[in-house]
């Protein structure tokens, strides 16, 4: 029995069944690959599921994580320590917002987000303000699976198994400006959106969109959030995919690259709502700790000394150009979509999908498939055109192999464009 066999054995006894994970035990990296236990090499084009910005074995994070190691680990959130104002003051400098909180995940980050905007309605109503506790959300949306934020989430199939989810949301058809003026009223206490939705197939807010949910929110006084958890921290090309639109929210979130892979999530917000909170409202045990604070300074210091934002937006237009240029091809692509290293290309077949992200395993590049027909691509920051080559020349074979198979077996239905 092999190692990965061992595992495979002790987990299914063992974890419970939340994962149906690829056959694979990873052990290592450098760069944008991964090792697998055999030593082969994997191009990583998802890393981590957005996390991995500075890919693997980053020499500013493994020095970061071993000088902080040695002085301190933990203390806890009664005490200070050197790393959580240093870190507030870099965030909220990127962002455009005033105070930051932090904790250990995005989930848990959105958790926080949305108890400020009900608190913050509570001292509005206070002050004789005509505002309610209503969240409006947006369709397809994925904010986490906690439960105020999996409640916030628009999917059946993360909601229903745990019903009755946390009451008082309204979902919104995805970028329908009249939509979102008929279910907004004095009821809402915020409006929440992701800039680019990460879950729901890599889709951009229009900019109509966009503006009416500030203005709307700034009418009557609810709040406007971002959920930026995948699509922030530069993966677009800015600090804030929000950015690209010149808005700014009062409540954003932050997680998956922010700390280079150690776990840690941030919620920043205006001076106004920060008064919604007082202490003993809201807490965490480990967020902000020592570690996670270095190693989130020394990412935000990297990205900045590499230039690694001017390379997200040269190689993700490099790489969206080149996914263009193979829909010209291939008619099973039926959309490129994306800003920076933020990319989909739809399909027109879920089972397409499936086989694609299964033959780009075998030929060791690793993506993944979302909302069924969607390629995502969420690679490291440091990822170059060589790599987006790579890449591609192995999706124009799997689609060229898939395309050849169907013309010659029998037709029953054909193709058709989505």
């Amino acid at each position: 029995m092999t190692k990965l066999d061992q595992i495979r054995a002790a987990e299914s006894r063992l974890l419970l069944p939340t994962y149906d994970r690829n056959p694979i035990l990873f052990t290592g990296g450098q760069g944008v690959h991964i090792v697998d236990e055999q030593g082969e090499r994997y191009l990583d084009l998802l890393s981590g599921i957005g996390v991995n910005a500075l890919g693997y074995n980053h020499p500013a994070i493994v020095d970061t994580i071993a000088r902080q190691s040695r002085a301190l680990i933990h203390t806890s959130n009664l005490y200070f320590h050197e790393g959580q104002a240093e870190l507030a003051l870099r965030l909220t400098d990127l962002t455009g917002l005033d105070r930051a909180f932090f904790a250990n995940s995005g989930t848990e980050a959105w958790e926080c987000a949305l108890k400020l905007a009900r608190a913050h309605a509570g001292i509005k109503r206070s002050q004789g303000g005509n505002i309610g506790t209503k969240f409006l959300a947006l369709e397809q949306s994925f904010h986490g699976r906690t439960f105020g934020a999996m409640s916030t989430t628009y999917k059946d199939k993360y909601r229903e198994p745990f019903a009755p989810v946390v009451p008082g949301v309204e979902f919104v058809r995805f970028n329908d400006v009249a939509d979102l003026r008929a279910k907004f009223s004095t009821e809402v206490c915020a409006i929440l959106v992701e800039a680019i939705q990460g879950e729901g197939g890599v889709r951009p807010l229009t900019p109509e969109f966009f503006e009416e949910a500030r203005a709307l929110a700034s009418s009557t006084g609810a709040l406007l959030i971002a959920d930026e958890i995948q699509c922030g921290m530069g993966r677009t090309g800015k600090w804030c995919a929000y950015q690209h639109y010149g808005i700014q929210p009062d409540i954003t979130t932050l997680a998956k690259p922010l700390a280079g892979g150690i776990p840690m999530g941030a919620v920043l917000c205006t001076e106004e709502v920060s008064h919604s909170f007082h202490p003993g409202m809201h807490g965490t045990t480990f967020g902000g700790g020592p570690l996670a604070c270095a190693v989130a300074i020394a990412v935000i210091d990297c990205i900045e000394k590499e230039g690694l934002l001017a390379q997200a937006t040269e190689v993700g237009n490099y790489f969206q150009d080149q996914l263009r240029v193979l829909a010209m091809r291939h008619e099973s692509i039926v959309d490129v979509r994306g800003r920076g290293l933020m990319i989909a290309a739809e399909l027109d077949s879920a089972d397409l999908a499936k086989l694609a992200v299964a033959e780009m395993l075998k030929r060791h590049i690793l993506i993944n498939c979302t909302s069924e027909t969607v390629l995502r691509f969420l690679p490291p920051f440091i990822l170059e055109r060589a790599h987006v080559d790579t890449a591609i020349a192995a999706l124009n074979e799997i689609f060229t192999e898939y395309t050849a198979a169907h013309a010659a077996a029998p037709s029953v239905g054909g193709h058709h464009r989505g």
